[in-house]
């Protein structure tokens, strides 16, 4: 979206104004050209472009609700506008306003069907709403109006990758660098896309190609510098964080993953101390807190290793696995209960995690809910049937609970998997044992 033209000669001073705001816009100077256009509507208010104007530059800074609100008095003047209504939709996307995006978009289209950008931004809220045969179904209706639309091809790309069709995200993105080689960010995208799809090479090149047009794109440097640790290639990743540091010193995941680099390499202080720097420099970042814990439980500071977790628990923990991992851990220092919930929040973000269902049970048998823990076993190997450690933690708690035929059931399974396992051995003869000692015990009673 261009800033608004405007003619200028014979002006008012509301109009010096205007003007002086398009010049500090085209500058990069927003807040200047801010300050210039409220002064414009404060001596005409009635001028729907200052408006507009205003809302453009506030989406330039990120102030999204604040444009929000000028594009809708923007639209109180010329109601019918068709770019405005337009950026209206798009700022609602912006926000999470879906709905109202939608019911934007489409009241453009009865307004002007051939208005290309209506569909192709609708392919992104539709995205953003997990509806994506919508999202496809406005690609091609944007394809019919305008083939060759970069940004089209741009945002089904996002869809697709979102999807894991990261082959089709990673040619959609290389129509978008073809039609349009200055697409903001389309290499690292591409990158994104061969990487998730194990393509190493093309990944690379792209993530280089990124490099060379914005080589100071910290999110571009860290991510590149992630793929080179997933590659082992140590040095180049370190190379990487330090890179970031240098162009922004408290830039806290390159403190973190600098600090995983030195457990790894197991200089334990080292790494305590870029972890500690990393939350000082970002106190909500998730995981240092989880690898301090690791360290004070290595060192058999449970306490301070409990106290670590809570705190990591309190932040927004949207990875099913770190969750998991950390829920174990709980159940380590002797806290079923809070392994309990944080196990809980695994299983609601994804309740086909088999392990998440296997340290509840053993955790609510910490807890000394039995059946809890047998109906989490349950759970487990009705989504992983043949794993060993939870065929064989079920017999021991149905040993336990005297259900001597399902522990003897669930250690065969075990076994038949497992021949050579010992401990299924032993487990074997004590059931046995078990049944034989309960078959006398009927027997002396009758």
């Amino acid at each position: 979206m261009l800033f608004e033209e405007m003619e200028f000669g014979y002006y008012t001073e509301a109009e010096r104004q205007a003007r002086a705001a398009l010049e500090h816009y085209e500058d990069g100077k927003m807040n200047h050209a801010l300050r210039a256009l409220d002064a414009a509507i404060e001596l005409n208010p009635a001028n729907s472009s200052w408006h507009f104007n205003k809302a453009l530059t506030l989406d330039s800074v990120s102030r999204f609700e604040e444009a929000i609100k000028e594009y809708e008095l923007a639209l109180q003047l010329n109601p019918n506008d068709l770019e405005t209504l337009n950026s209206l939709a798009v700022d609602y996307t912006r926000t999470g306003r879906y709905d109202s995006a939608i019911e934007i978009f489409e009241h453009i289209e009865q307004l002007d069907p051939q208005f290309e950008p209506c569909y192709c931004n609708r392919i992104i809220t539709y995205t953003e709403m997990e509806l994506h045969d919508l999202a496809e179904q406005m690609f091609y209706l944007a394809q019919q109006i305008k083939p060759d639309c970069a940004l089209c091809y741009y945002n089904i790309g996002n869809s697709l990758f979102i999807r894991g069709r990261y082959k089709k995200a990673a040619h959609c993105w290389l129509k978008t660098a073809e039609l349009e080689p200055s697409h903001p960010q389309v290499n690292y995208r591409t990158a994104q896309a061969y990487w998730a799809d194990g393509q190493m090479q093309p990944a690379r090149q792209h993530f280089l190609a990124e490099l060379r047009e914005n080589p100071g794109d910290l999110e571009v440097i860290l991510d590149f510098g992630l793929f080179l640790l997933e590659l082992d290639e140590i040095e180049p990743a370190k190379e990487k964080f330090n890179r970031i540091l240098e162009l922004q010193p408290d830039y806290a995941p390159a403190l973190f993953y600098l600090g995983e680099i030195a457990l790894n390499l197991t200089d334990f202080e080292h790494a305590a101390d870029l972890f500690k720097q990393a939350l000082q420099e970002h106190h909500e970042l998730p995981g240092p807190r989880y690898r301090l814990a690791e360290l004070a439980l290595a060192k058999g500071q449970k306490q301070k290793a409990a106290d670590y977790l809570l705190a990591e628990l309190k932040l927004n923990i949207q990875s099913p696995e770190a969750l998991v991992s950390m829920g174990s851990m709980l159940l380590k220092i002797g806290e079923p209960h809070y392994a309990i919930h944080c196990l809980l929040r695994a299983v609601d973000i994804d309740n086909t995690n088999a392990l998440a269902y296997y340290y509840l049970a053993l955790a609510s048998a910490a807890n000394n809910r039995p059946q809890d823990a047998a109906d989490f076993f349950a759970h487990a190997l009705d989504l992983n049937p043949r794993d060993v450690n939870v065929l064989r933690d079920s017999a021991i708690l149905n040993m336990k609970m005297g259900r001597l035929r399902q522990a003897a059931e669930k250690v065969n399974k075990a076994r038949a998997i497992a021949l050579k396992d010992r401990r299924l051995k032993k487990l074997h003869q004590k059931i046995k044992f078990a049944s034989l000692a309960e078959g006398v015990g009927q027997w002396i009673r009758t």
